[in-house]
């Protein structure tokens, strides 16, 4: 689920990143100690602390995503220009496992190493009737073997169809992730385990983990499915995912009535250089 925004040019340098093994415990932070978060529904207290925080926090991403680095977020960026209490409100959500909130979905934990990724490149949405200019996707960026397995498989798709898929969500920091997670909030009625089905917790995420690294479509005219997943499951590109993309290494990770207890997401598809 990306933001979309203006161009930046992309670099040809690989980009390394890297990770903290953790954030400074809350104790250091001397903030005021928070129960465990309500999970079914935050309180009145912890809705009114995440919206404070997500203000606090909206100019930094904003700048971040314009320049292709908010995917890139580094726990210590994030934590940064909030209160010692909000520090200790995203703890606890860093401190959550999906098991708890009734899924089976797979825990990955944080990289301990700093994977090398590349960027994607500039990609476009074809310009509609009427507009005058083209949408820019934001700078995007895969781990080197799951990068080059999709640029094969974009090469056979359009050989057989004229068509590509672009690449809307690669690689995710987690910490970027649990930002994510806290934007989504609200669109799920503050319900932890209701917003866990369409987005994961850091540690959870398939885009964090380079080594099933997950990449999100959206295809050339920009249907992405996220409101309507069934208007991205009748693209002729998600067929010949159906049947192709095995031959290159991905499969996708969220079919319907999958065993997760995650939305259904056709455009979601994992890539394993090896069985995973």
């Amino acid at each position: 689920m990306a933001q979309r925004h203006g161009e930046n040019p992309w670099k040809h340098l690989c980009v390394s990143v890297v990770f903290c093994a953790s954030v400074v415990s809350s104790l250091f932070w001397a903030a005021p100690s928070l129960q465990a978060v309500n999970t079914e529904r935050l309180t009145s207290f912890e809705i009114e602390l995440l919206h404070h925080a997500l203000e606090t926090l909206h100019p930094m991403i904003t700048e971040k995503q314009q320049d292709g680095s908010a995917i890139l977020l580094a726990w210590e960026a994030l934590y940064e220009p909030l209160t010692g209490q909000q520090r200790v409100f995203l703890d606890e959500f860093r401190a959550l496992r999906a098991a708890e909130l009734g899924a089976t979905s797979h825990y990955f934990g944080e990289p301990m190493t700093a994977p090398t990724i590349l960027p994607v490149g500039r990609q476009t949405i074809r310009r509609p009737q009427g507009e005058r200019e083209e949408t820019i996707l934001n700078p995007q960026y895969l781990p080197r073997p799951a990068l080059e397995a999709y640029g094969r498989m974009m090469d056979a798709m359009e050989l057989d169809l004229g068509r590509r898929l672009l690449v809307e969500s690669g690689y995710r920091s987690p910490a970027y992730q649990l930002y994510l997670f806290l934007h989504y909030l609200p669109n799920h009625d503050y319900s932890i385990v209701e917003t866990n089905r369409f987005v994961a917790l850091p540690g959870h995420s398939e885009h964090g983990n380079p080594a099933r690294q997950a990449i999100d479509f959206i295809n050339e005219d920009g249907i992405n499915g996220e409101d309507r997943p069934e208007e991205f499951e009748a693209l002729p590109e998600y067929q010949w995912l159906a049947r192709h993309a095995q031959g290159f290494g991905f499969a996708i990770s969220y079919p319907r009535n999958n065993a997760y207890h995650t939305a259904f997401e056709p455009w979601h598809w994992h890539y394993c250089s090896s069985s995973c």
